[in-house]
C-alpha cells in the first residue's frame, strides 16, 4: 500500500504546485477573455494549466508522474521540455513521435520526400529547427512552443544536427564561430557528420576567415566525415581550394586570424608525425614534385590575395568584434571563459611555421620573376585562365556592408558569367598552374609549400556535384588525392574534367600505392570524356585494384577535346594499354553508356578480372550484335560466380530473347532487372511461355523487375502461372510498373493467385499503369492482392500522360 500512497502524495503535491504557478498565467489571460466577443468558455483543465505553468519549477516532479497523466501533459509542452522529457517518456512506454510529426506539419510546413524514411521525427524537427534559426528564416517568438527564455534555440537543438548545409554567401559561418556560440560549435563538433555547400556565391575575406575556423573545428577537431558541394557554376578558386585543403586535413591560420585554442591544447599532448608530412610531400616519389609545387603556388597566391584584402575588411572586423563584445556583456557570458593562448601555443614542439610576411614576399618575388621571364620565350604560351572577380575593377571588390550586400552579389554573379576582361596587373592562377605542371617554373620552388601546414584529421567522403573544375582546381584536387589515405568514397559528378581525367588517374594510382589507402568507392559521371568509357573503366580498375564500388557514366560519345596544357593531346601510354587487367576486388559495378555500339571484348576483360563481382548494372548499353551480348552473359556465367544482382536499363533486347532465357536459367542470380528493355516487342506469344517456364524452374531467383516493357494484360496473366502449384519458383518481389496494365487484367491476376492459394510474393509494384480507367475494379483488385502481398501503387493519370507523349511526338 506504500506505492499508491506515494503516488497520491505526489499527485497532491503536483496539483498544489500547478495551482500556485499557474495563478499568474491565468490572471494574465483573464483580461483578454473578458473582452472577447465570443461566449463564456469552460475553465481550463488541470492538464492545460500544468502545460502553461513554469516547468522549471515543476520539472523534477512531473517526470515522476504516472504514465497516463504524463501522456496528457506531453502535447502541452514546448519543444525544449518535450525534448528533455523524451528519455522519461520512453521508460514509461510513451512515444512522442506523433507530437513531433504534428509540430513538423504545423511549423515547418513542408512534406518530406517520398523516398525518405523518417525514423525519428524529433531528430528531424530539431535539425531543421537549428538550420532555420541559424539562417534567420524562422521567428522563435512567433509561437509559444518555440519560445522559452530559459533555453538557447541553437544550443538546445545542436546535438541533434547530423548534417549542416551552408548556402550562398556562407550564411551562418560567422555566427557559429562567434564567441557567444562557442558551446554550440563544440556540440556540433561532436554531433555533425555531414557538411554540405549549396549554390555558393562569391564571399569576402571575413566570411572565408570564419569558414576557415569553422572547418578547422568541425573537421580537424570534430567528427565531420563527409563534405559535399552542390551546384556551383562559377567556383571561386580561393574558396574552393580552402574547402578542399581543409577537408584533406591541412590547417594554416589565415592572415590576421586568431590562434586556435584547441590546437594549443593538443600540441602539448603530442608532436606531429613525420610520416604525415612525408605522405603529403611524397619525398619518395619525385614525379609528384611538380604537382606539389603547383599546389604550393596556388596556396601562396590565395594567401597573397587575402593579405591584400585584409585592410579593406579591417573596419568590418572591428565592427564584428565590437558587436561580439557587446553581446558578451549583455548575454551574461563570463569574459574570463575566453582563452587566448600565445600565438605559438597552437604549434606542436618541433614544428616550424614561417610567418605570413615572408610568404607574401616570396609570392611577390615569384610573381615578379615570372613576369620578367615571360618575354624571353618566343614560343607561343597557353592563354592563362581567367580569374573571376567579385566586382568590376582591377583591384578587387570592397567588403560590402548593409542590407544591399546580397543583391549586389547576386548582380555580380549574374553578369560575371558573361565574361570579364583579363587583369594584366596580377599573376593569373592558371598561368602558375600551367608553368608548374611540367616542372619548368623554377620560381615556384621557393614558394611556401604545404609543408608549412599542420596535418590534422581529414574526411572520408568527398562529393562534388555540378562543380566545374578549372585547371588550378583540378591540379589541387589531384595533388591532395595522391596522399589522402583516409578517403573512402569519392564522387565527381559533372565537373567538366576533360583532359584532367589523366591527372586524376595518376593521382589515384599514387594514392593506391600509399600504405593504408582506404578508397573503396568511386562515382564518376560527366558529359564528355577524352577516353571511351570502357577504356576509362579499365584504366580505373588498373589504378585502383582494391576498389569495391565503381559507378561510371558518360552521357555523350568520346571526343578528343582540346587539352588545357600542351603535351596532353592524347592519353599517356601508362593509362591506356592492351595489357591484361590484374585481378581486382570489385564487388559492385555500375556503368552508364553513351549512344553507340560498345566493344564487348573490352567489357569482358573487366568482368574476367572482377571475380568478386556481386552486382552489375548496365545502362543504355548497345552491342553490335546479339552474339556480343551473349558473349558478355557467357563471361558472367564463367568468371563471375558470386554475381547476385544484374540490372539492364534502356537497352533494346527485343532480338536477344534467347540470351534473356539464358539469364533466367542462371541458378546463382537472386535479382534481375529488365527496365525499359523492349522485351516483348517481338514474338510475345511464343516468348512469354518460354520465359515463364524458365522462371518456374528457377528456385534461387527472388526478385524480378520488368518496368516499362509493355507487358499488358495478356503478359500479366501469363506471369501469374509462375506462382502455380507445379512451380518451384521462390519469387518474392515483382515490379510491373509502366506496363500498360488495365484494371480488369489486374483483377484476373489477383483471382488466379487466390485460386492457387499461395503466399505469392512479398512486394508488388504497380506504378504508372492504366488503373485509373476503372477505379472501382482497380480498388477491388488491389484489395484482393493485399491478402497475399504488399502492394505499392499510385494515382497516375494515364490520359494526361498520353497527351504529354503525343505533344512531344
Amino acid at each position: 500500500m506504500a506505492a499508491p500512497e506515494a503516488w497520491r502524495a505526489r499527485s497532491c503535491w503536483f496539483c498544489e504546485v500547478a495551482a500556485a504557478t499557474t495563478m499568474e498565467a491565468t490572471s494574465r489571460e483573464a483580461a483578454p477573455a473578458k473582452s472577447s466577443a465570443s461566449g463564456p468558455s469552460a475553465p481550463p483543465a488541470l492538464f492545460e494549466l500544468c502545460g502553461r505553468a513554469d516547468m522549471g519549477v515543476l520539472e523534477s516532479g512531473v517526470w515522476a508522474l504516472p504514465g497516463p497523466i504524463l501522456q496528457s501533459i506531453l502535447p502541452l509542452l514546448n519543444i525544449y521540455y518535450l525534448e528533455r522529457i523524451e528519455e522519461t517518456a520512453l521508460k514509461k512506454g510513451l512515444s512522442t513521435q506523433a507530437i513531433w510529426r504534428r509540430l513538423w506539419d504545423e511549423l515547418m510546413k513542408t512534406r518530406p520526400s517520398s523516398l525518405e524514411s523518417v525514423t525519428c521525427w524529433r531528430a528531424k524537427f530539431m535539425e531543421a529547427f537549428f538550420s532555420h534559426v541559424l539562417r534567420g528564416t524562422i521567428d522563435v517568438s512567433s509561437d509559444r512552443r518555440l519560445c522559452d527564455q530559459r533555453f538557447s534555440p541553437l544550443l538546445h537543438s545542436s546535438r541533434h544536427v547530423r548534417q549542416l548545409t551552408i548556402c550562398n554567401m556562407l550564411q551562418g559561418a560567422t555566427e557559429l564561430v562567434a564567441e557567444p556560440n562557442r558551446r554550440v560549435l563544440e556540440t556540433l563538433a561532436s554531433s555533425l557528420h555531414t557538411l554540405k555547400f549549396r549554390h555558393l556565391l562569391f564571399s569576402d575575406v571575413a566570411a572565408q576567415q570564419s569558414l576557415r575556423q569553422l572547418l578547422h573545428q568541425l573537421i580537424h577537431h570534430g567528427a565531420v566525415s563527409q563534405v559535399s558541394l552542390y551546384s556551383w557554376p562559377v567556383p571561386e578558386s580561393a574558396l574552393f581550394i580552402l574547402i578542399l585543403t581543409m577537408s584533406a586535413g591541412f590547417w594554416q591560420p589565415g592572415p590576421g586570424g586568431p590562434p586556435c585554442r584547441l590546437c594549443g591544447e593538443a600540441s602539448r599532448g603530442r608532436a606531429p608525425s613525420r610520416d604525415e608530412g612525408s605522405l603529403l610531400l611524397g619525398s619518395r616519389r619525385p614525379r609528384r614534385d611538380a604537382a606539389e609545387r603547383c599546389a604550393a603556388a596556388l596556396m601562396a597566391t590565395r594567401r597573397k590575395s587575402e593579405a591584400k584584402q585584409m585592410p579593406r575588411a579591417a573596419t568590418a572586423t572591428r565592427v564584428t568584434r565590437r558587436s561580439t563584445q557587446e553581446s558578451l556583456t549583455t548575454g551574461g557570458t563570463d569574459p574570463k571563459r575566453e582563452l587566448h593562448p600565445p600565438a605559438t601555443s597552437h604549434e606542436a614542439p618541433g614544428t616550424k611555421r614561417p610567418p605570413s610576411a615572408p610568404a607574401t614576399t616570396s609570392s611577390a618575388t615569384s610573381s615578379t620573376s615570372s613576369s620578367k621571364r615571360g618575354p624571353a620565350s618566343s614560343a607561343p604560351q597557353p592563354k592563362p585562365l581567367k580569374r573571376f572577380k567579385r566586382a568590376a575593377g582591377k583591384k578587387g571588390a570592397r567588403t560590402r556592408q548593409g542590407s544591399g550586400a546580397e543583391s549586389e552579389d547576386l548582380y555580380d554573379f549574374v553578369f560575371i558569367v558573361a565574361g570579364e576582361k583579363e587583369d594584366g596587373e596580377e599573376m593569373e592562377i592558371g598561368e602558375v598552374a600551367c608553368g608548374a605542371l611540367d616542372g619548368s617554373d623554377p620560381s615556384c620552388i621557393g614558394l611556401p609549400a604545404l609543408e608549412a601546414s599542420q596535418r590534422f584529421r581529414s574526411i572520408s567522403t568527398l562529393e562534388l556535384f555540378t562543380v566545374p573544375l578549372s585547371t588550378e582546381a583540378a591540379l589541387t584536387l589531384c595533388h591532395l588525392l595522391s596522399s589522402w589515405v583516409s578517403l573512402e568514397s569519392l564522387t565527381l559528378s559533372y565537373n567538366g574534367l576533360g583532359s584532367n581525367i589523366f591527372r586524376l588517374l595518376d593521382s589515384l594510382r599514387a594514392l593506391s600505392g600509399q600504405a593504408g589507402c582506404r578508397l573503396r568507392a568511386l562515382h564518376l559521371s560527366d558529359l564528355f570524356s577524352p577516353l571511351p568509357i570502357l577504356e576509362l573503366t579499365r584504366a580505373i580498375v588498373r589504378a585502383l585494384p582494391l576498389l569495391r564500388v565503381l559507378s561510371i557514366r558518360v552521357d555523350h560519345p568520346s571526343q578528343r577535346d582540346n587539352p588545357a596544357v600542351p603535351g596532353n593531346a592524347g592519353p599517356p601510354n601508362h593509362i591506356v594499354g592492351d595489357e591484361e587487367i590484374p585481378e581486382n576486388c570489385l564487388e559492385q559495378l555500375e556503368m552508364g553508356f553513351p549512344r553507340g555500339a560498345q566493344p564487348a571484348p573490352l567489357l569482358c576483360s573487366v568482368l574476367k578480372a572482377s571475380g568478386s563481382l556481386q552486382q552489375l548494372s548496365l545502362d543504355s548499353a548497345t552491342f553490335a550484335s546479339p552474339q556480343d551480348f551473349g558473349l558478355v552473359l557467357q563471361t558472367l556465367k564463367e568468371y563471375n560466380l558470386a554475381l547476385k544482382r544484374l540490372s539492364f536499363h534502356d537497352m533494346n533486347l527485343a532480338d536477344c530473347q534467347s540470351e534473356v532465357l539464358f539469364l533466367l536459367q542462371n541458378l546463382t542470380l537472386q535479382e534481375i532487372t529488365f527496365s525499359f528493355c523492349r522485351l516483348f516487342e517481338k514474338r510475345p506469344a511464343q516468348f512469354l511461355p518460354e520465359m515463364v517456364t524458365a522462371m518456374k524452374g528457377n528456385s534461387t531467383l527472388k526478385g524480378l523487375r520488368l518496368p516499362g516493357n509493355r507487358l499488358g494484360n495478356a503478359g500479366l496473366l501469363a506471369l501469374a502461372d509462375v506462382f502455380s502449384e507445379d512451380s518451384s519458383s521462390s519469387l518474392c518481389q515483382l515490379d510491373i510498373s509502366s506496363n500498360c496494365i488495365k484494371p480488369d487484367g489486374l483483377l484476373e491476376f489477383a483471382k488466379r493467385l487466390e485460386r492457387w492459394g499461395r503466399g505469392a510474393f512479398g512486394h508488388l509494384r504497380l506504378f504508372q499503369n492504366w488503373l485509373d480507367q476503372d477505379a472501382v475494379t482497380a480498388r477491388e483488385a488491389i484489395r484482393r492482392l493485399r491478402a497475399t502481398c504488399h502492394v505499392v501503387s499510385d494515382s497516375w493519370d494515364s490520359s494526361q500522360a498520353f497527351a504529354d507523349y503525343v505533344s512531344t511526338m
